[in-house]
């Protein structure tokens, strides 16, 4: 039972995943303090009002803070950002650079023209509703 589950543990992509959490987990902290030490000041010079991290509504005497929900916010779409121009564009342009070569294989089936059912490239008759096809391509 223990040597399946080292097995598990040892596995490459179990290992790899563990890495990206917990470096994930740190870009999160790095970019949420990045945020409310840089973000949150430049933009209340910018905008000319009070620093919106502090922003609070009360409703019977409980608290909303609202600026912290827009630190959330800033820090989502920077994490969001990065994660899509550092890896998902890479990954992408990685793999179509190593399927540039392969060609597309050629077509096994066509539609009927009758009733749009797939049917086999070879085929002289549908076997949906019997109507003859003619060609490679209906």
């Amino acid at each position: 039972m223990l040597s399946g589950f080292k097995k598990f543990i040892l596995r490459g992509n179990v290992v790899d995943m563990a890495v990206g959490v917990v470096i994930g987990a740190a870009f999160g902290g790095v970019v949420s303090g990045l945020t409310k030490a840089f973000l949150t000041p430049l933009i209340a010079v910018i905008v000319g009002k009070q620093d919106y991290s502090s922003l609070k509504f009360f409703v019977r005497g409980t608290e909303f803070p609202v600026g912290d929900l827009i630190n959330a916010c800033i820090s989502f779409l920077l994490i969001a950002a990065a994660v899509y121009f550092f890896v998902v564009l890479p990954v992408n342009t990685l793999i179509a650079r190593m399927n540039r070569g392969e060609k597309v294989p050629d077509p096994t089936t066509k539609k009927c023209p009758e009733c749009m059912s797939e049917i086999p490239i070879e085929a002289k008759r549908c076997a949906h509703c019997t109507q003859p096809v003619m060609g490679k391509a209906a």
